[in-house]
């Protein structure tokens, strides 16, 4: 029997994420509409609504005919009013899922944030069982954790089935967030001021992986659990204890090897006890030439730590999409102050000599957050918006990176762009925007 072709809905269509979205599945010729306030685009249709409306967002989706949602709608991170991260990110999507239910709608894709586990402390290869923090890092965290709740506890709601996405640190072309900062101080000239060692990991996602992972989640909502073997290596026995039972197909799922992310480095294998090269010696260890060749083979050692502990003792199938979270990151962090230099030597290729050579001024963290400290009084007495930050002191210095073997094994998500290329595609696209006259700061 032929499955009958979906009709997608992004809501936020007009948004940084959402356009990719809707872009990808044009691409792949998907029936396709968009549901936000303000229309930019003019390829798909376009329904003008309050996501707060269950009149608005109903009446889109009968005349639209969605059968499967996808909601990216969320007000940038930032602002000084937090109710409205409340009004939008909570309300909303409960008027969102009441909506779809009464509509009938199959399907609802969520757009979270990896920042719900986030609490302004270290984050170092967190798995999807991190708990949320008991004290939210702030209001736009907060709402996107309590949406999450909500979409999740929601699956299965009068048949609709439900998928969280976390992804962490978007960029790319059409970001006018995380560009136009960068931007601002390399126009400045203060690309040379430095807080922390830059020896803190942290996790950024090109904009079109993240697209990606919002349609293969949608594509697998329905679907019982993947059979696929993830290698062509033969298959390998499965020796874990303590879990729940699985199929034969399910078991083949979870003992694959992943292989390493190479996008931008090309292949590579992190060092362990078990897998390394050995280097200069007097003698040869015990089983040398077993970690050697370990660290030569990558299928060598089975990664069993998704089965030992991200999968026992659950009730539910976490080899299932409904009802799950997942995280999705480019996979290959990199430390923090390395991503925006990247940023700034390629806008030095478009503006030559505007940069002089300077030492780095490296702050300390506790220096940092003092000054920042002072900082935001001096903005509480003057009435202006402080540009320094204890956030952003925090934010520049936390380690902050994401497991995604969940999303590799189960929704078979793999990053396309990698970081170079990806914030070499996002510079061209602010430059041509730049040239147009379309940003505020003028070099």
């Amino acid at each position: 029997m032929t499955k009958a072709r979906e009709a997608y809905m992004v809501i936020g269509g007009s948004g940084f994420l959402g356009r990719h979205i809707v872009q990808q599945l044009l691409d792949r010729g998907d029936n396709v509409c968009a549901f936000d306030i303000v229309q930019r685009h003019f390829d798909v249709p376009f329904y003008s609504g309050d996501i707060t409306s269950i009149d608005d967002v109903s009446n889109a989706l009968r005349k639209s005919g969605t059968t499967c949602i996808i909601h990216t709608a969320s007000p940038p991170a930032g602002l000084k009013d937090s109710s409205l991260y409340f009004k939008v990110n909570v309300d909303g999507t409960k008027t969102v899922i009441d909506a779809a239910v009464a509509v009938g709608v199959r399907k609802l894709v969520f757009t979270s944030s990896a920042g719900v586990v986030f609490n302004g402390g270290d984050i170092i290869n967190v798995d999807e069982r991190l708990p949320y923090p008991e004290v939210p890092l702030d209001a736009y965290n907060d709402s996107k954790a309590k949406a999450e709740q909500v979409v999740l506890e929601a699956n299965g709601k009068g048949g609709l089935l439900t998928v969280a996405l976390r992804p962490a640190g978007i960029f790319g072309p059409g970001d006018r967030q995380v560009m136009t900062g960068l931007y601002k101080v390399y126009e400045e000239n203060k690309t040379h001021f430095q807080i922390g060692d830059n020896t803190n990991l942290f996790d950024w996602t090109y904009v079109g992986n993240v697209a990606k992972a919002h349609l293969l989640a949608a594509d697998k909502l329905d679907l019982p659990p993947p059979a696929a073997p993830l290698s062509e290596k033969d298959e390998i026995p499965l020796i874990v204890d303590d879990v729940p039972p699985f199929t034969e197909a399910e078991q083949k799922l979870i003992s694959e090897p992943l292989s390493y992310v190479n996008v931008t480095l090309g292949n590579h294998r992190v060092p362990t006890s078990d897998a390394r090269p050995l280097g200069p010696y007097i003698e040869l260890p015990p089983n040398g030439r077993e970690i050697e060749k370990a660290f030569n083979d990558p299928f060598a050692l089975l990664l069993t730590s998704l089965v030992r502990n991200k999968l026992r003792n659950l009730d539910s199938n976490p080899l299932q999409v409904a009802g799950q979270a997942f995280f999705i990151t480019n996979g290959e962090p990199c430390y923090f102050w390395d991503f925006p230099r990247l940023v700034w030597h390629q806008l030095d290729a478009r503006f030559p000599g505007h940069r002089k050579p300077r030492s780095v001024f490296q702050m300390p963290k506790s220096v940092g957050l003092a000054a920042a400290t002072g900082a935001e009084w001096f903005g509480m007495l003057s009435g202006r918006e402080p540009a320094f930050t204890r956030f952003k002191v925090a934010f520049s210095c936390a380690r902050r990176w994401h497991n995604i073997e969940k999303a590799r094994r189960v929704l078979d998500y793999e990053p396309d762009v990698g970081i170079e290329e990806g914030i070499k595609l996002m510079v061209e696209w602010w430059y041509e925007e730049y040239k147009k006259g379309n940003h505020t700061q003028k070099h």
